[in-house]
């Protein structure tokens, strides 16, 4: 287990999807607030190599894990290694998704199943590797990314908004069925938020998503993390199966 100042036991976080965006903001938070961070990539591997270095630099334990959350046999090899080095996980962060934009009509079978893989089958795979480690010790945290369109819906994001509407309802359920074992899960769904998957939209489409939110802007990663450190800590005790949306006001 990975001690800090004066030799005090840190608490270990994993975060799937963590070498950029949301997952890079809520990786440099727990790092920030004292957690030792498994940071897993698919195929950024320097982007997640050089988010290690940065965060070991300021005296935080921290390891990089490649693994395709879609693939069970890697989450589990990942699971694994972050247990091997760190001897114990306290929260899974379920952060890594793919986005899949176009008329329902336009989307294949391959684009269809590949985000169902990546944004619903990984998020099982990972719960699956992890929830024994939990349940043995009776203690632990899960966190689901899903998304606004998740709650209502979004046109041309049909697939999309149909896996992260999944994500919510796998929340929902888990949280009941691992809560006498004194395991939190709950879900954040963020808005419309400034990250590279968001890069596709144009400046004029980011400007008006920004006017149709009460807040009259869009969000930040680092929001993002906040929210989802909230639920992590102890401050949420007693907060299971919800689903928080730092969305600016934009659902309500």
């Amino acid at each position: 287990m990975p001690e800090g100042k004066g030799g005090i036991h840190m608490k270990c976080a994993l975060i799937t999807g963590a070498s950029r965006g949301i997952g890079a903001a809520v990786a440099r938070e727990f790092a920030r607030r004292g957690w030792a961070v498994a940071v897993n990539y698919s195929k950024s591997e320097e982007r997640a190599n050089a988010l290690v270095e940065e965060l070991t630099a300021q005296g935080v334990p921290a390891m990089a894990v490649r693994a395709d959350v879609a693939d069970r046999v890697q989450v589990q090899e990942m699971v694994d290694n972050v247990l091997e080095k760190f001897c114990q996980l306290d929260i899974l962060i379920c952060n890594a998704g793919v986005s899949e934009v176009g008329l329902v009509s336009e989307i294949d079978e391959v684009r269809w199943r590949r985000i169902f893989g990546v944004n619903v089958d990984g998020v099982h795979f990972c719960c699956q590797a992890v929830l024994p480690h939990m349940i043995h010790r009776k203690a632990g945290s899960i966190v689901t990314l899903s998304s606004m369109w998740g709650q209502v819906g979004g046109s041309c994001e049909v697939a999309y908004s149909a896996t992260k509407g999944a994500v919510i309802a796998y929340t929902k359920a888990l949280a009941k069925e691992v809560g006498p074992s004194n395991i939190r899960v709950n879900c954040v769904a963020p808005g419309v938020i400034d990250t590279e998957m968001n890069g596709r939209l144009t400046r004029e489409d980011l400007a008006a998503l920004a006017d149709e939110t009460p807040l009259c802007r869009i969000g930040t990663p680092e929001e993002v993390a906040r929210t989802v450190a909230f639920l992590a800590s102890e401050e949420a005790s007693f907060l299971t199966g919800q689903t928080l949306s730092p969305n600016g006001g934009l659902v309500v």
